[in-house]
């Protein structure tokens, strides 16, 4: 039986997170009350900054267990993920591990976070990978849109995948949607149609976001 992230792990990590992200920049959180109170819920996040990640496990007003790329679970970073009920998964395989333990905090009535770009880039949700739909629909879960909006274009980075500090990072949340059907089919042709109303949602989400907050 494969063990499902801790719950209590993600509380932790997300108290860690509310200390950085607010110690390191200036995080403004528009809709979070959009993110149901209870019951399994998938964030799917844009991806442009290395702390896309963490800025939402600090600022979602539920712990959180992303899927991340085990190239990053390095020396004790490794554990330190592990504890705080991230999951490690391999992105050039289909990691069966990984896809049992996303699922497995979805059945616990968890809050699942996934980059649907499968990799840090643009962070426009232009190439949506398909695991998002099939974690949806197996998982039942509706999908919460997030945009996180940094200050990417400005001079005066640090580190190039990292806003300024001490910068304003504006995290959007959008209202939850089903990416199904409703006839819980998982055929391929069923996933493909899910990925494709899911990249009309999140698309329409970040070109709000960016009219909101003016980025």
């Amino acid at each position: 039986m494969t063990d499902v992230p801790s719950m209590r792990g993600a509380e932790v990590g997300r108290r860690i997170g509310v200390g950085l992200m607010y110690g390191l920049w200036k995080p403004r959180v528009l809709g979070s009350w959009r993110v149901p109170a209870s019951g399994p819920v998938i964030l799917a996040v844009n991806h442009s900054h290395n702390i896309d990640g963490p800025m939402v496990m600090g600022v979602a007003p539920r712990p959180t267990h992303f899927l991340i790329k085990r190239e990053a679970f390095v020396g004790p970073l490794d554990p330190f993920l592990t504890g705080i009920g991230q999951v490690k998964v391999d992105r050039h395989s289909t990691d069966r591990t990984a896809i049992a333990r996303a699922l497995g905090v979805l059945e616990q009535g968890g809050v699942l976070g996934i980059f649907p770009e499968g990799t840090r880039g643009e962070g426009d949700f232009a190439s949506i990978r398909a695991g998002l739909a099939y974690f949806a629909v197996r998982g039942g879960a509706p999908i919460v849109p997030v945009a996180v909006l940094g200050s990417s274009d400005r001079p005066g980075r640090l580190i190039k995948a990292l806003p300024p500090l001490r910068s304003r990072v504006d995290v959007v949340f959008g209202d939850p949607f089903d990416a199904g059907d409703g006839s819980g089919r998982r055929t391929r042709k069923a996933l493909d149609e899910a990925t494709a109303r899911i990249q009309k949602q999140l698309t329409a989400h970040l070109e709000n976001a960016r009219r909101l907050t003016g980025r």
